[in-house]
């Protein structure tokens, strides 16, 4: 077992990635300088190569945070366990209608997603692990702030 915290200066997300061979966790390598259509590019590429089970070790050692998603299997809400040596994953349940009270006081119906995040408290202060999801809603209400 480590007995120190790394420090890392780019983020490298694991995306899982179910195949017929079962769960693989291949990694976006410098994901924090790829722009979104950058990482939409790596995450269609490196999730069709699990699937055809043509991942090699370097395309699934390294990640430093992981990103889980089960919408597609109709599931709303889950949470998920961080992967050591990793500080963190995000869970990401699909979308569904809600009512909702806009900021005019009036109600709308919209596409609701429930997130969970997952932190290793020995690296990652419970607050802060706030404040990063905080964030992460307010890209999610508002994405094209994520281009600014």
């Amino acid at each position: 077992m480590e007995t120190h915290v790394r420090r890392y200066k780019l983020a490298d997300v694991c995306v899982a990635v179910q195949t017929d061979k079962g769960l693989m966790v291949p990694v976006v390598r410098s994901a924090c300088c790829l722009g979104l259509r950058g990482i939409s590019s790596e995450v269609k590429s490196l999730a069709e190569k699990a699937k055809m089970g043509k991942l090699q070790g370097k395309d699934v050692s390294g990640g430093t945070f992981t990103v889980s998603n089960l919408g597609m299997f109709g599931i709303k809400h889950f949470a998920a366990i961080v992967n050591p040596p990793q500080a963190g994953i995000l869970a990401v349940g699909g979308t569904r209608k809600e009512i909702v009270k806009t900021k005019e006081g009036m109600y709308k119906e919209t596409n609701v997603m429930s997130a969970t995040l997952s932190c290793d408290h020995r690296a990652v202060d419970g607050a802060d692990g706030a404040k990063w999801l905080g964030a992460f809603k307010s890209y999610m209400e508002d994405p094209s702030t994520m281009l600014l």
